[in-house]
């Protein structure tokens, strides 16, 4: 039969372009046999084309047939979800971890905050090839990256390690968002190299655009896997019911439809492939998995506090409203427009959904919970894509002010290996943050004890198909090679980023305005500095009081003339950030505060809803927040400029009390991570604001305290002195309150 391939030769892998077929890459060429005239990869390296490797099949048939292939041991490593890697001699935000106290060596470890013994960024480390090897693992997370570059020979030498290992399984690299321009929380890793820079989740939803969504998600998409990333572990798409939740802005908004649509626009970008790109059933080498998360919902936290530490494990539902936190993936992350059906895994939060098993009666974290997992999510919805567990949720829980602890609410009683178990039965298929194979092990072990042989092999069976399908319709296993000079031109080229910085701009809104903007360009702008008290960030790391101008005045260039003082300027730009605190401290609960100015919690409740450790109510204390010199930078400076005109730049992560400083603005600018550059544009009138809010904005916190943490529309808005109302879809252009399309669909 004629030879319908050939062989093309790159640095430090090999290349066989298939006539009508798949281009496929090995690290070793000789692991390519020719069958009916066409190239495979013998991935075993038993001579034959097994059905796994035959590229022709369905990817349901390969994934069951390597699935029986597998020994124990290599379904565990694919159960296994590694902790952060770092593609980078920069630890980033771990370098401030690793020197706190109460992080156990095998956690620094496990994290590269010790130990690193590498010679170069995208080299393999000792631990690296270990839990590769050892523990089989397959999905690797990925965090701080130097360059695109770095991240494409990082990813060839780790696919070529595992290349000649077991069954030649390619790893599954994921990364947590990369496009946003802060990455300093834990759920936003993804940092460093050239990139473009897009709108946080909120930035997104402030566009109420689903086409913007998805047409990130396409872009996103090629530039993780011109990164060697292919799942995302986004969209998150939590119902944002509670204004003081810490995760807020990376969310969709308060409205369960508007969050339904954009996480079905988010995971169409992400996970279809076109033309010659495509496999089969709209899945190829574009492809990324989207993990939608958190099932049900974390949103809904007690007090809006989080469930990544102790004192916020609870979400509650005092206004019974926990179906409608579903919605957004029942409707919408579980019903794609395009051809992938659904996400192609989801991931519980860390939160106890505290009194909502009507089957089991059991509060544990969604992870342990048969009746979130297996009756809801398995069962009810028909959910049969994987079910990947939250970060570290089977490892010991240590102080309850201990980011980096375990997370195992619920449970907390319970052996590692019980933990393993019990998340197992629940009908999870992969755990978070662990690289250890060993409980997995045991724990199919006590099932076997328990159900018998033949019920824990098909158990596990069932897992591995549903983990190896997705590494099958991503194509890896066909090619999982890069080219890093062609990944260097992919990753943040101009046209990417020139659609991002368009998204950046959509995405402000402007909420007040009177007669301020368009500020004329060229006109003289004063601009104070800003000033921070010492507190601690969302780690629990000390921050130090400072002072510090809050843009690099070279964004003003083309646009003002920056000058020192309120009497040269012509106006005044105030750049603040919403006020924040975590709810905790020094062994005792505190309020979350929406405030600047500090703030007693009078109208708190005097019983907490959830109580699993006693009584958490904080009514009656008080909380202050370490950029309450933000609001005095506000009305310092109206006092400074008499009757010339101030406007606010306000970067919010969370819902903000604006009564403390609106009367003192001209003009507010919303923004949810933008460049300074975009902000000039729109302030200049270069561009025209077009977003609307995607939550409300609260009257006060009196209101924020009587309202019920799972019901997202029940806090009157603020009214500003124009008697606009600011509330959910509202926003201005420079006619005045915007009323279109998006308003007449989502605002009811």
């Amino acid at each position: 039969m004629d030879k319908k391939w050939k062989l093309i030769e790159k640095d430090g892998y090999s290349l066989a372009v298939n006539e009508g077929g798949p281009t496929l890459g090995a690290g070793n060429a000789s692991i390519f046999i020719e069958v009916d005239g066409l190239a495979f990869k013998d991935l075993n390296g038993n001579g034959i084309l097994d059905a796994y490797e035959d590229w022709r099949r369905p990817f349901e048939d390969r994934a069951a047939d390597l699935a029986s292939r597998l020994s124990l041991e290599e379904i565990a490593g694919l159960m296994l979800y590694s902790p952060h890697q770092m593609l980078s001699k920069s630890l980033g935000v771990f370098a401030a971890l690793a020197t706190m106290d109460g992080i156990p060596d095998e956690v620094k470890a496990l994290y590269g905050m010790s130990n690193d013994d590498r010679e170069n960024s995208w080299d393999l480390s000792t631990a690296q090839k270990s839990f590769l090897s050892g523990d089989h693992v397959r999905h690797v997370l990925v965090a701080t990256v130097d360059d695109a570059q770095t991240a494409a020979r990082w990813n060839n030498n780790a696919q070529a390690f595992v290349e000649g290992l077991e069954h030649g399984i390619p790893i599954n690299t994921s990364s947590d968002p990369r496009h946003e321009l802060s990455a300093i929380a834990e759920y936003d890793m993804g940092a460093g190299g050239k990139i473009s820079k897009w709108p946080t989740h909120a930035g997104l939803a402030a566009t109420l655009d689903p086409a913007v969504v998805e047409g990130f998600g396409k872009i996103a998409s090629k530039e993780y896997r011109a990164l060697g990333i292919a799942t995302a572990l986004s969209p998150q798409v939590d119902l944002a019911s509670d204004p003081r939740w810490n995760r807020f802005n990376g969310t969709f908004g308060s409205s369960s439809k508007l969050s339904a649509d954009l996480a079905r626009a988010y995971c169409d970008g992400f996970q279809t492939s076109e033309g010659d790109k495509e496999l089969a059933d709209g899945w190829g080498f574009d492809s990324v998995n989207a993990m939608a998360k958190h099932w049900p919902g974390g949103g809904s936290g007690e007090g809006g506090r989080d469930a990544h530490y102790g004192f916020g494990k609870c979400a509650v539902y005092p206004g019974g409203n926990f179906s409608e936190h579903l919605i957004p993936f029942t409707e919408g992350a579980f019903k794609l427009s395009g051809k992938t059906g659904q996400a192609s895994a989801v991931m519980p939060y860390y939160t106890i959904s505290w009194d909502q098993d009507s089957a089991y009666g059991e509060n544990v974290g969604n992870s342990y919970s048969r009746y979130i997992i297996t009756d809801l999510l398995r069962e009810k919805y028909g959910y049969d894509g994987v079910v990947c567990t939250d970060w570290n949720i089977t490892h010991n829980a240590g102080n309850v002010e201990n980011i980096m602890s375990g997370k195992c609410w619920g449970v907390e009683d319970l052996s590692i290996t019980d933990r393993h178990y019990k998340a197992l039965v629940a009908g999870v298929d992969q755990f978070g943050g662990n690289s250890d194979a060993k409980p997995v092990i045991e724990a199919y072990n006590k099932g076997v004890a328990e159900f018998g042989e033949e019920y824990m092999k098909e158990r596990f069976t069932l897992s591995a198909k549903r983990l190896l399908k997705n590494i099958f319709r991503v194509g890896l296993f066909e090619n999982p090679y890069l080219d890093p000079d062609e990944s260097a031109k992919i990753v943040g080229n101009d046209e990417y980023v020139s659609q991002g910085y368009e998204a950046q701009l959509k995405s402000v809104a402007l909420l007040k305005n009177k007669g301020a903007l368009p500020l004329k360009k060229g006109s003289k702008v004063y601009i104070p500095k800003r000033r921070n008290n010492a507190g601690r960030n969302w780690f629990g790391i000390p921050m130090p009081a400072g002072e510090a101008f809050p843009i690099d005045p070279k964004s003003a260039d083309g646009y003002y003339t920056l000058v020192d003082s309120p009497e040269e300027a012509d106006c005044a730009f105030v750049f603040i950030s919403s006020p924040s605190n975590v709810g905790y401290m020094n062994g005792e609960y505190i309020p979350v505060s929406l405030q600047y100015r500090p703030y007693t919690a009078l109208d708190a409740r005097a019983q907490s809803v959830a109580a699993p450790d006693g009584n958490r109510s904080y009514k009656g204390k008080s909380a202050s927040t370490s950029i309450e010199p933000h609001l005095d930078s506000v009305l310092e400076t109206r006092q400074a400029m008499g009757e010339k005109p101030v406007v606010v730049f306000i970067n919010m992560a969370n819902p903000t009390v604006v009564a403390e400083f609106e009367k003192a603005a001209d003009a507010i600018l919303v923004d949810f991570g933008v460049t300074q550059k975009a902000l000039m544009a729109l302030a200049s009138g270069e561009a025209e604001p077009s977003a609307l809010l995607p939550f409300i904005i609260p009257k006060d916190m009196s209101s924020v305290e009587k309202h019920c943490e799972d019901i997202p529309f029940d806090i009157p808005p603020h009214e500003d002195e124009c008697g606009n109302r600011y509330d959910f879809a509202f926003g201005m252009n420079w006619s005045g309150v915007i009323e279109d399309w998006r308003t007449e669909k989502y605002k009811d």
